[in-house]
């Protein structure tokens, strides 16, 4: 109770300058269903014309369903393979006493460290070769491995904190070393499981380099790529559309923080309490 006179002018503060992106927010999704007369910012009738994408086709453009499909595959397949990937390498680098087991992560965090842009030459001729150019398999490939630093120092960091103990006693009462990870240890580190699955999920969702230089097919484009597409058209474009889409685009992002921010918030809570 007596922190609450010293917290309130910051609350204050950042009420107040949260209050025109809020509104700004808010015009965004009244625009959406609205129209107004030229030069007017003022909404004169309600419409849904807006959100046609939803069930006709755009002339020119993909079905947006299939879009929406391929980001929805795009993120999960990316956040899967982080979490198998990071899961199981930052137990071995927690646990095991691996030869040039520091080399490997001063060199994890160094390729973390490189922005996506200095390698997206080298990756889209390997590509090529490999003959992965323009699939989605190629790009959620590509995206997975450069998540993958991350994820593995971030688990590394969690194991970490699990005590010995534990696996010990699994061992003593006659547990092979796998059912020891997954049955005593994996549970330990739950948190960090969640948080890398979101962030990895989020990653992916928001992806546009790589699926615009990797995959520009529209048989494999992603949201990100075919809101970059409308924009580029100068001839047919259409703002309320566009704005539409972008909102289309955002909502299960907005969903899924809903669902996940309590557990997200306390990580480092419920960490420090254990």
């Amino acid at each position: 109770m007596s922190t609450a006179p010293r917290t309130w002018p910051i609350l204050l503060l950042l009420g107040l300058a949260s209050v025109p992106l809020v509104l700004m927010y808010i015009y965004l999704v009244i625009d959406t269903v609205t129209d107004a007369p030229p030069g007017s910012m003022v909404p004169d009738r309600v419409t849904v014309e807006h959100w046609r994408f939803l069930w006709q086709d755009i002339p020119g453009k993909a079905n947006i369903w299939l879009v929406t499909l391929n980001t929805f595959v795009f993120a999960t397949a990316t956040s899967a393979i982080v979490l198998a990937v990071s899961s199981t390498a930052g137990y071995a680098l927690s646990r095991l006493n691996l030869p040039f087991r520091r080399f490997f992560l001063a060199g994890a965090l160094i390729l973390h460290a490189f922005p996506t842009i200095t390698l997206i030459v080298a990756i889209f001729l390997i590509l090529q070769m490999v003959g992965l150019y323009n699939t989605l398999i190629g790009v959620i490939l590509v995206k997975a491995s450069l998540e993958l630093p991350l994820g593995i120092w971030i688990m590394k960091g969690f194991y970490d904190t699990v005590p010995w103990e534990i696996e010990m006693a699994g061992i003593q009462d006659g547990a092979d070393r796998f059912t020891v990870w997954r049955r005593l240890v994996l549970p330990q580190v739950k948190p960090g499981l969640l948080a890398l699955g979101v962030f990895s999920f989020l990653a992916g969702w928001s992806e546009f380099i790589l699926p615009q230089v990797l995959a520009p097919d529209n048989r494999v484009q992603v949201l990100s790529v075919y809101l970059a597409a409308l924009i580029a058209d100068d001839q047919s474009f259409d703002f309320n559309l566009f704005k539409s889409i972008g909102l289309f685009y955002v909502i299960p992002v907005i969903v899924l923080y809903l669902i996940f921010q309590d557990k997200l918030m306390n990580i480092y809570g419920g960490r420090s309490k254990g």
